[in-house]
């Protein structure tokens, strides 16, 4: 199969052809005839496999062949994404595709000057890449209609969803005309994001070309346990021992990336960071100095683990396990891409064993253990499997006091010594799935 038996314009095969895309990746071979016969969709694929062209190549030859000229203050298309970086990273591709088409092109963010958005915006694009808060922010003060918008994209609606933008996505589907094509893409969709998909997609084509919830086969993924005092010390050991040239960190808090990094830099270490308490430009520097190898090791919270595509990255770190578990499969994704193989690491502690639990159980696969010499924790990681049990070793029984003492002290509360203290309940984080009510139909 070739992208010219897809049924694709000219303009846009020849822009493929100078990206040097050859073949159509399968969610691509299935998502492109289905979006230019005007579908709603819900597409789901691993990481690195060819998301954004699946929707924005069709996207534009739709664009291009229907419709009329594009209004001032108004856009075409419109497409969601949850971060920055991955409104960045989409929009630079979109723009690739474009290049021989007579359309126009535009991203929208926070973290910057909203001035120099609203003066763009003035004269109209015809697809424009958007964070849902800034979208909003422009909508309100009147820089953007959407009156005239026919398809709009949800790029990772499941990470909007972590993020917290619930609210903001029942908002904009206030916001938007109901006849529109509608289209879902993203590596994971939880049950949540089906819900979602129920109230927002008209009788949606759902596409999977890969079991769900599973991590790219071209990843070898491991666990090196290690305490949690030591995890530094350990990185620095792996990174001079396996000569680290090209490293993607993770870490779990910003606190957590500026500690990481300002150790790193005190040896001598080529390494800088990016989280969420960075300004754009700077978050958007420290990227270009990572992919143009200026910067040897980044460190980064999850702000890093969508959107971003580095060519050929050979390693990613997991300093600290994500908390949520899907979270795992996106970072691991920034390598193995587009075919290369490539390595993931994640250094765990026994107070992260929930979370590797959870991840196994995701992903159905435990994840190899190796020890490093020297670095063998003091503090045991009770082994995990895919089922999502933590198999733990059984206590040896304590001797009866023959005296002394009316009772024993647990977490800070007496109690008598014939008593069970109560086990702490097991919390688990429940994200909202916006509700979207269009209110009750009128008669005819």
């Amino acid at each position: 199969m070739t992208f010219a038996t897809l049924g694709l314009i000219e303009p846009l095969l020849r822009a493929l052809e100078t990206l040097g895309y050859q073949t159509p990746t399968p969610v691509q071979a299935q998502a492109i005839p289905a979006v230019l016969a005007g579908r709603d969709l819900m597409a789901a694929a691993q990481t690195g496999t060819g998301k954004t062209a699946a929707f924005a190549v069709p996207l534009l030859q739709l664009l291009t062949m229907e419709g009329p000229k594009v209004a001032a203050n108004s856009a075409r298309a419109l497409i969601l994404c949850p971060t920055r970086e991955l409104a960045e990273q989409v929009h630079a591709s979109v723009a690739e595709y474009a290049q021989h088409l007579p359309l126009t092109t535009y991203a929208v963010y926070g973290g910057v000057s909203i001035n120099p958005q609203m003066m763009r915006l003035r004269k109209g694009v015809d697809i424009l890449v958007a964070t849902p808060g800034r979208l909003i922010d422009l909508f309100r003060q009147n820089a953007l209609k959407l009156n005239q918008l026919q398809t709009l994209v949800l790029d990772e609606a499941d990470r909007m969803l972590d993020l917290g933008f619930s609210e903001e996505l029942a908002n904009i589907y206030r916001m938007l005309p109901k006849k529109r094509q509608t289209l879902l893409f993203s590596a994971t969709f939880s049950d949540e994001i089906r819900t979602l998909a129920g109230q927002m997609l008209n009788d949606p084509l759902s596409i999977e070309v890969s079991p769900r919830n599973v991590a790219a086969n071209t990843v070898k993924q491991w666990v090196v346990p290690v305490d949690k005092k030591r995890k530094a010390e350990l990185f620095v050991h792996l990174m001079r021992k396996g000569r680290w040239k090209q490293v993607l960190v993770f870490a779990k808090t910003r606190n957590g990336v500026d500690a990481l990094v300002d150790k790193l830099q005190g040896l001598g270490i080529n390494a800088d960071g990016i989280h969420g308490d960075k300004p754009q430009a700077t978050r958007q520097r420290v990227l270009d100095r990572f992919k143009s190898s200026d910067v040897q090791i980044l460190i980064a919270t999850d702000v890093a683990a969508r959107g971003l595509d580095i060519e050929d990255l050979p390693l990613v770190v997991n300093f600290d396990l994500p908390i949520v578990a899907e979270d795992y499969i996106h970072r691991i994704g920034r390598t193995g891409r587009a075919g290369n193989t490539g390595e993931a690491i994640s250094l765990v502690c026994a107070d992260e064993v929930n979370m590797l639990s959870a991840i196994e159980m995701l992903t159905r696969q435990t994840l190899i253990r190796k020890m490093e010499a020297d670095f063998e924790p003091e503090h045991r990681v009770p082994d995990t499997d895919a089922s999502g049990q933590v198999v733990k070793k059984p206590k040896k029984p304590k001797k009866p006091k023959t005296s002394g003492g009316g009772g024993k002290r647990n977490l800070g509360k007496w109690v008598d010594s014939g008593e069970v203290a109560p086990a702490e309940p097991s919390i688990k984080p429940v994200r909202k799935v916006p509700v979207f009510n269009t209110g009750p139909r009128k008669k005819k």
